[in-house]
């Protein structure tokens, strides 16, 4: 088929080029003012390049006709797509139009269209779009975007295209905030250079009507969430870390954060992943006979050090091979485990003989009851029903409606007796003891050898981390102010640190609730961000009233148990709800008849996806009888081990299709909005 050599003319109409090695072709700074003049210059070429007879000519005529009137098949990104299947046609047409001025079209994202792909083809289009849907996800990016617009020829384009891609697929596109800088402590000096200037606007900006709308959503969505994790790390550490240690260190975590992070946007806290492994350093602690606080403090301590020498060294640049290949193996890790924990727990009343059967029914009720309400709640904002603000704060307030709403329940059940949250009566540890852990409790041997456990728990810290920070960062909220995921390292790890010696839990960035605490600061304007309300005061707000929280310990020692496991439930099915590597697991049981129309679906070959799925699965099994067996300690490790595993798929999948079947997380996907934790 032939085309033309060399530069293309700044003049219109534009000679076109072939893109790649294969049938797309591309005009550069066409002159077209509308979709209608697209589609008749793509007539037009194809048929003074192509042996059509007339039926074909109209039958494309017709297809293309038929999208003049109705309108695009897709507009993001600031590309616009049209596709369409036609039998009459003997090969597929693919055209793609860069235009000199932008179309009078703006997508959801804002950004204007400059860019117009036609795709004709006899047989189904879905195969042939690997390229252009890799193309629209490369447009996100504002470089690339940027550079795409700017671009003399088609070459240019052609090496743009598959540099970026390559870039993708072996990490190699790093963000300028996590870039290298070679020197001891380079990162964390830019951090601060970036951010300190900033640190007295931070508290200024907070005095906006908004942040204080923000402090009083995240102090129940927080509460809710340190109540949960306390009450489960009370049952994984036999009592010696409960709720009020867990209320604690939320509270003193956080208004430490607030004042000396450099992303203040960031919500610190007990977390799933933290949670699990203290409950494994306690179960080994257990089996060897060593006192549990002492040894976590060594452990916390050698973290602390491990985090400060990560931030001196600008570690935080590696987190780009943590990709969502990693993420949803570790996070229906966690889910399950939720899942599991809270099943033993419900079913404890009818193993105990001293229990009765209507207390263990009851307990039942309540944990399925709260299950149901939290779960139905927190999808309000997909349904119809309502006002839209309404259902947006039935939907934020979920997990804490439900907790109160079911507790109230509880005792309109008269003379059956349940389980309730066992907390102190007054502000001091869950057991006997000095608030001060003494760290030389612990035999000599374990300060030393809490060395190595740390490197794991380190691995779990950094991770979360800089995954929170990540989402938080993202495009979608227009921050201004920049990140700092150096010092915020080094700053983790200090709390790290100082959690250990009063035998409080680690915290750490929660992903979940510092997604909800930046939207809560959004200023949209015809429901499109125009940016964040970057401040420290809503953080700082939050964590004074959690620490206030502490007065109502009578109120919380009335939190039936049963009402909490519930939470756990919602929690590890609500992730599991939003996981794409369950939702690919599905699959393999449904009709392809009935299969839900999504990005990778329409492009990447079934196969290809059923392995990729496959090998998710064959990790995540891996890692489940890893967590269980007598090395469940290191867990951690293997989790990291993710890393070359999915980097070895490269040699067995299309660049395309692994890009897309592993493109990143967006801060707006619905997996971050259903969990309340």
């Amino acid at each position: 088929m032939p085309h033309s050599k060399g530069k293309i003319l700044n003049h219109s109409p534009p000679s076109p080029q072939l893109l790649w090695d294969e049938n797309v072709f591309c005009f550069l700074d066409a002159e077209h003012q509308n979709i209608h003049e697209c589609i008749y210059r793509v007539l037009e070429h194809h048929k003074e390049h192509n042996e059509l007879t007339d039926a074909s000519y109209r039958a494309i005529h017709r297809a293309l006709k038929h999208h003049d009137d109705l309108g695009l098949d897709l507009l993001k990104a600031g590309v616009a797509l049209i596709h369409e299947k036609v039998a009459e046609t003997t090969s597929p047409i693919q055209y793609l139009i860069r235009l000199r001025s932008p179309l009078d079209l703006v997508d959801q994202q804002d950004i204007d269209t400059q860019f117009v792909w036609i795709l004709i083809s006899n047989q189904d289009t879905h195969p042939l779009m690997e390229r252009v849907a890799e193309f629209v996800h490369l447009m996100e990016d504002a470089a690339f975007r940027e550079q795409a617009l700017a671009l003399q020829e088609v070459s240019e384009l052609a090496e743009l295209y598959q540099k970026s891609l390559n870039e993708k697929l072996h990490f190699s596109h790093i963000p300028p905030e996590l870039q290298a800088t070679g020197q001891f402590l380079g990162g964390v000096k830019q951090d601060l250079a970036r951010r300190a200037p900033l640190w007295k606007k931070d508290f200024s900006d907070g005095f906006h009507p908004k942040v204080l709308a923000s402090i009083f959503f995240m102090f129940f969505a927080c509460l809710a969430a340190a109540v949960a994790f306390g009450a489960l790390t009370s049952t994984l550490t036999g009592g010696q870390i409960g709720v009020v240690e867990t209320i604690l260190a939320s509270a003193i975590g956080g208004i430490l954060w607030s004042v000396f992070a450099g992303q203040p946007l960031v919500i610190v806290g007990a977390t799933g992943p933290n949670i699990i492994f203290i409950g494994i350093l306690y179960a080994l602690c257990k089996r060897y006979g060593l006192p549990f606080l002492p040894t976590a403090m060594w452990v916390g301590l050698w973290s602390m050090l491990y985090m400060w020498i990560l931030a001196a060294t600008d570690a935080s640049a590696l987190i780009r091979f943590f990709t969502r290949f990693t993420d949803e193996i570790f996070a229906a890790l966690i889910s399950m485990i939720f899942i599991i924990e809270a099943v033993k727990d419900m079913m404890v009343g009818f193993r105990k003989q001293t229990a009765s059967h209507d207390s263990a029914l009851l307990s039942l009720f309540l944990a399925l009851s709260t299950f149901v309400v939290a779960m139905t709640l927190s999808r309000m904002r997909r349904t119809p029903f309502l006002r839209f603000h309404i259902r947006e704060f039935l939907s934020d307030f979920g997990p804490s409606i439900a907790l109160i709403f079911i507790t109230y329940v509880a005792y309109q059940f008269k003379g059956i007796s349940f389980e309730t949250l066992t907390v102190p009566p007054n502000l001091s540890p869950s057991i006997q003891r000095s608030w001060l852990v003494n760290p030389f409790d612990a035999p000599v041997w374990v300060w030393l050898a809490a060395a190595f456990p740390a490197i794991l728990l380190t691995i779990l810290v950094w991770v979360n981390q800089n995954i929170t920070a990540r989402l938080v960062n993202s495009a979608d909220h227009k921050l201004k102010k920049g990140a700092a995921y150096h010092w915020d390292i080094a700053v983790t790890g200090t709390l790290v640190g100082l959690m250990s010696c009063f035998g409080l839990p680690w915290i750490v960035g929660a992903a979940v609730r510092s997604l909800n605490h930046t939207r809560s600061l959004l200023v949209m304007n015809n429901n499109k961000t125009e940016g964040t309300i970057e401040n420290r005061l809503s953080n700082l707000g939050v964590h004074l009233l959690i620490g206030c929280s502490l007065l109502l310990l009578p109120l919380l020692k009335m939190i039936p148990m049963s009402v909490l496991f519930g939470l756990f439930l919602f929690m590890g099915f609500g992730s599991l709800g939003g996981n794409q590597f369950m939702e690919r697991l599905r699959l393999w049981v449904l009709d392809p008849k009935l299969y839900e129309v999504t990005h990778h679906l329409r492009v990447v070959p079934l196969r290809t996806i059923h392995l990729f799925t496959f090998v998710q699965l064959l990790c995540f099994v891996f890692l489940w009888f890893i967590k269980e067996s007598a090395l469940g300690i290191l867990f951690p490790l293997f989790v990291a081990l993710l890393i070359p595993i999915r980097m070895l798929l490269g040699n067995f999948m299309k660049p395309e299709h692994l890009a897309l079947l592993d493109i990143e997380e967006r801060a707006a996907e619905d997996i971050y909005r259903d969990i309340g934790t």
